[in-house]
């Protein structure tokens, strides 16, 4: 489909008339001898004088009014519209943090065939699922135990993202847990963020030792930010020191910025878990449409020029075609 982009400049095309209809004409003296007898002379060499004033060349004038009509409707800017591409973009960001603490060395879960796995593992699982579900919203990662780090920014590039939580292991943050660094880690790479929507999920299975900011500051700081944490606890809370995971805590910390605390006993709760995020935190895109354009003017444009140019070609051609025209009538006739 074709459009101009502004049409309202067509509205310049009735110029030409109004100029010839309201202004004088253009009237130029020259110096001339007058001569007497100039009929007698026309008369003589058989021509006939043309009258005073400019003849009407109606040819010319359709022509000049057929190149200001091209050259309007190139200044109109005609393009061609295309078929509108859409694109969806994530309106959500979700941070995922993952302890990788000593304690995630336990062996109280099982995998699909029944075999006892660590904790880690059964994470990695369903987190796994959990990712490929996701495939509209912008995904991070960070693993923490006596420190936090960031494994990935937030990227629509899952599968690099599936590949790094491969590649952690147990106590490569150290053996202690840091919930507090972790949840101000993670503010951090959401700051970066530019959509509105920002959400934490944070799985522990300890309670917080080592970090520099405790989890309630981490968690109003949070608040204040508009991020939503959703704590999920899959310790034992009756075990002792490190490995006895603090469910008020987490509870806390979740209801302190509007999420949700979820407890796993074991891989299937846990994958629980997961399907419940994905029930609270919906899939969220926003579509943007572009219409790309290709301009056409030049397509009038060259037609004028072309019109133009072709004219004034014959016109300087024309009198040497009659000229040669008038030398061959000349010979064909009989001396």
């Amino acid at each position: 489909m074709w459009q101009l982009d502004y049409p309202w400049l067509l509205l310049l095309l009735p110029l030409p008339w109004l100029a010839y209809r309201y202004l004088p004409e253009y009237r130029e003296a020259r110096s001339a001898v007058r001569v007497p007898f100039f009929a007698a002379m026309s008369q003589a060499v058989g021509q006939v004088p043309a009258t005073r004033g400019t003849r009407t060349n109606h040819l010319q004038l359709l022509l000049n009014l057929l190149v200001w009509a091209l050259l309007m409707l190139a200044i109109a800017r005609p393009v061609w519209v295309e078929k509108p591409i859409e694109r969806q973009q994530p309106v959500r960001d979700l941070m995922l943090a993952i302890d990788i603490s000593q304690s995630m060395e336990t062996q109280d879960f099982t995998d699909a065939n029944g075999q006892k796995i660590d904790r880690l593992a059964a994470v990695k699982q369903v987190v796994h699922g959990f990712i490929q579900r996701r495939k509209d919203d912008r995904l991070g990662l960070i693993l923490f135990g006596s420190g936090a780090y960031p494994q990935a920014p937030l990227t629509l590039d899952h599968a690099s993202l599936s590949l790094l939580l491969d590649d952690s292991g147990i106590g490569m943050a150290g053996p202690n847990t840091a919930i507090g660094d972790a949840i101000g880690l993670s503010l951090k790479l959401l700051d970066q963020a530019h959509e509105q929507e920002k959400v934490l999920i944070l799985l522990t299975d300890g309670n917080d030792t080592s970090s520099a900011i405790t989890p309630d500051h981490a968690a109003s700081m949070a608040a204040a930010k508009g991020v939503v944490i959703h704590t999920i606890g899959i310790g034992d809370p009756t075990a002792e020191g490190e490995a006895r995971v603090n469910l008020g805590a987490l509870r806390q910390i979740a209801e302190a910025t509007g999420g949700r605390y979820l407890r796993a006993e074991n891989r299937d709760t846990l994958d629980q878990v997961y399907a419940t995020l994905d029930r609270i935190t919906p899939h969220q895109v926003k579509t943007l449409s572009h219409q790309p354009k290709r301009d056409l003017f030049w397509l009038p444009l060259s037609a004028a020029i072309g019109l133009l140019a072709l004219y004034h070609v014959v016109a300087a051609l024309w009198p040497h075609l009659r000229l040669r025209q008038r030398e061959v009538r000349d010979d064909v006739q009989p001396q």
